[in-house]
């Protein structure tokens, strides 16, 4: 393995380096783009960009307006903009035309491609191996690796955490897709499009979790079977929540996404925040309201001429164990109870697709930083209003976190609607003054008690800037 040191323009320590190259970190890369005097770096393992491709189906839509793009809620005038994206391919007049709000998601994985691809300071096979305190310079000291073998060292004044979560199996399927033998039978909805052919060819398969990826899955199966509802797999639909319950989409509810409400969830005790992260679920795991209207639509069709749905929705449902079917069958014996009645039943079935999300994890490169990092109890990292992660008083220089702060900044973490807001509050922090103006009151709602007396007026009360 060879080694280089690969300094910033100038050879000055970058005074940013980002780790991983997701859409809160390739935000950050674009807001940064022609900032004056800074000089950042982003590096990521793969060999280019992708965007969840296992999830990437003919139909689907992001979930969030295409004003959530990398830039547009900090700096609509920003060349990295989804509009100007649409300009640049010649496609602004075919997108008026479609009047759509929410664009499709494999537009949306194009459009990072492409910013990914000619932002200047995006690198990738750039695997980072170790981030490494240098007390006596004063920096930061991130080594990566390319897919060669070749080792890179750059420092930097300050690193921002973008490397995403992982996906997260329930504990009775861990050990079986741990094991090997079960691939394609055995997985997390993040490959379904990889094994999608596969599946749609198999007798019978479960579908366990009750969010948007679970919905999608379920209904391309679904799909997958002809008009008589023959063909196919049989499919069922398990999950834990009451109810297949639509995303909460209101215009109001929506103000769950704003500053204010992060403002507000931050000075709450652990507990409540630990309480209010399970509660919202309708805000952040719910289905889309169309995605639920054109299950039911597949499932009517079926029943038309006296036939009846292959398919079954089993809600307040949970897994607890799993066996192969043996006796020379192939596929799965699942062990379920249902929440409410508490209740135990078995299913059979030749597959098993976990949509069951994603969580945020110690990435093995911090372990040379690990008794810097000023971990909670729970070990979760300890996040101030800047975003950055609590440190040790030895360490002068700042390490940023983003999306691994639902448990300090609350259910507006993973949430693409923020993403160019919290880049802004980054990018602002990391060059000491307002690059570009970020608002501290967005919403009409006023989360917790009110500062101003009852029933002050629009003159006296705070306005929306």
């Amino acid at each position: 393995m060879t080694e280089q040191h690969t300094p910033s323009p100038g050879g000055e320590p970058y005074d940013l380096v980002g780790v991983g190259i997701g859409p809160f970190n390739l935000s950050l890369a674009a807001l940064s783009d022609g900032v004056a005097g800074l000089r950042a770096l982003f590096l990521d393992r793969r060999p280019a960009f992708s965007w969840h491709p296992g999830l990437l189906m003919e139909g689907t839509v992001l979930q969030v307006p295409f004003l959530a793009d990398l830039v547009t809620m900090a700096d609509p005038t920003s060349r990295w903009s989804y509009l100007n994206y649409l300009r640049e391919h010649g496609r602004l007049f075919p997108f008026f035309f479609s009047e759509r709000f929410h664009i499709p998601r494999r537009e949306y994985d194009h459009y990072l491609r492409w910013a990914a691809e000619n932002l200047p300071s995006c690198r990738f096979d750039a695997e980072v191996t170790a981030l490494e305190w240098d007390a006596d310079a004063g920096v930061f000291a991130v080594t990566h690796r390319s897919a060669d073998g070749t080792a890179s060292r750059v420092t930097a004044r300050r690193v921002v955490l973008g490397v995403g979560t992982s996906p997260v199996l329930p504990g009775p399927l861990r050990e079986l897709a741990a094991s090997g033998g079960h691939t394609g039978r055995v997985l997390h909805s993040a490959d379904y499009r990889t094994h999608r052919a596969a599946l749609a060819g198999l007798d019978d398969v479960t579908v366990i979790g009750a969010g948007q990826s679970g919905a999608e899955v379920l209904l391309d199966l679904l799909r997958h079977q002809d008009g008589e509802g023959r063909g196919g797999p049989y499919v069922r639909w398990l999950a834990r929540t009451p109810a297949f319950a639509p995303m909460e989409y209101s215009k109001i509810g929506l103000e769950h996404f704003t500053p204010d409400y992060i403002h507000y969830f931050r000075a709450l005790p652990e507990a409540d925040r630990e309480r209010l992260v399970r509660e919202q679920w309708q805000l952040y795991k719910g289905v889309s309201a169309d995605t639920l209207g054109e299950i039911h639509d597949e499932l009517y069709e079926r029943t038309i001429g006296g036939g009846r749905p292959r398919a079954d929705l089993h809600p307040g449902t949970e897994l607890t164990a799993v066996r192969p079917a043996g006796d020379g069958a192939d596929g799965y014996v699942l062990t379920c109870r249902h929440t409410g009645q508490g209740a135990e039943f078995e299913v059979r079935t030749s597959a098993v697709v976990a949509a069951t999300g994603y969580a945020a994890h110690r990435p093995a490169f911090l372990d040379t930083l690990d008794k810097l990092v000023d971990w909670d109890d729970r070990g979760r990292y300890r996040v101030d209003g800047t975003y950055r992660v609590a440190l040790d008083e030895s360490v002068t220089g700042t390490l940023y976190v983003q999306n691994a702060e639902l448990h300090t900044h609350g259910v507006g973490a993973p949430d693409l609607t923020l993403g160019a807001w919290r880049s802004a509050v980054i990018l602002n922090s990391v060059a000491g003054r307002t690059v570009l103006p970020v608002p501290q009151r967005a919403a009409w709602t006023t989360f917790g008690a009110p500062t101003t007396a009852a029933g002050a007026t629009a003159e006296t009360a705070d306005p929306l800037p």
